[in-house]
């Protein structure tokens, strides 16, 4: 009897202690003194995505490398889910919504931005072209949501391009062998700014949990039946590999985009849109402390531009 009743405080423990931190986290979220600090937090983890490819990338294939994070993902999302006894989509369309999203801010993006850098595409040309997605979220917001976009807007968009064209103008190197590295970087903006738009029309609200689980199987699934085709499939398995695949899955894969979805769900689209043009700066500057990458007056005055830029489209 004691063993049982033992056993029945203990569940009843569990089951406080769950309510209690999803009271918490609801809280935390939706605390008007934290607001802020979401979309700086976002811009600091998102960017850490480019440090962790430069880690992991020159052990494994793109394909191969997104294809182990999705499923690593997927699998820690599952598990929170289920220990967190998380709602999960009402019906399939829902699921098929998320699905779509998912392939689209996922797989699509990810997959272009990695290949293209990992086949010689610089980093500098790279970031310029996915640096258009706020502009293209606008034009494309308009024309689809009927978001209006203002003259502040377009002006504080603008001001951001040119300031990320001046961050990364030190890094930028153009020439006739690069052009079909384009292809899967034009394929990565269209994918991301797409997903994002489609995300805020046909499934806003969803548990980030359970959500995050269909997202990333889809993805899984889908880079799993590309990748044999086009790679290798070989990982060189050691500690810098591990570091940057636990980095990509807990910080970018879980945080970043758990913050993004919430962002997606309380924000306007362009607003949101407007928070990557920080991603080349910020990335500029984690490079400039991690690896001695250096910093030109022109690179800092672009990331000046930046911040005055978004600081304009967001209001």
């Amino acid at each position: 009897m004691a063993s049982a009743r033992d056993s029945q405080h203990s569940l009843f423990a569990v089951d406080a202690i769950t309510m209690a931190g999803r009271h918490c986290r609801s809280c935390v979220m939706s605390s008007a003194a934290l607001r802020p600090l979401w979309p700086v937090l976002f811009v600091i983890l998102w960017s850490t995505g480019f440090i962790g490819a430069k880690f992991g990338l020159p052990y494994a294939e793109p394909l191969t490398f997104l294809l182990v994070r999705y499923g690593c993902t997927a699998l820690l999302l599952t598990l929170l889910a289920l220990a967190m006894r998380a709602p999960w989509p009402g019906n399939w369309r829902m699921v098929a919504h998320l699905a779509v999203t998912g392939l689209l801010v996922h797989a699509v993006y990810l997959a272009g931005v990695f290949s293209a850098i990992s086949h010689g595409l610089s980093p500098g040309l790279t970031a310029l072209v996915v640096g258009l997605q706020p502009i293209l979220t606008a034009v494309l917001a308009a024309a689809w949501l009927k978001t209006p976009v203002g003259p502040r807007q377009w002006g504080g968009l603008l001001l951001s391009l040119a300031g990320v064209t001046m961050t990364v103008w030190p890094r930028l190197s153009i020439g006739h062998d690069m052009l079909p590295l384009l292809l899967p970087v034009v394929a990565a903006l269209f994918g991301i700014t797409l997903g994002t738009l489609y995300q805020k029309r046909f499934v806003p609200h969803f548990d980030w949990r359970t959500g995050g689980v269909v997202q990333f199987t889809a993805c899984a699934l889908a880079t799993g039946a590309v990748a044999p085709w086009f790679e290798s499939m070989h990982i060189v398995w050691n500690g810098s590999f591990a570091f940057a695949l636990g980095w990509l899955v807990l910080v970018l894969s879980i945080g970043a985009i758990s913050l993004l979805n919430w962002l997606i769900r309380h924000g306007e689209s362009v607003g949101v849109a407007s928070l990557f043009y920080l991603t080349p700066p910020t990335t500029a500057l984690m490079a400039f402390a991690l690896f001695g990458e250096r910093l030109t007056p022109l690179a800092i005055a672009g990331m000046a531009v930046v911040a005055a830029g978004v600081v304009l489209a967001r209001r």
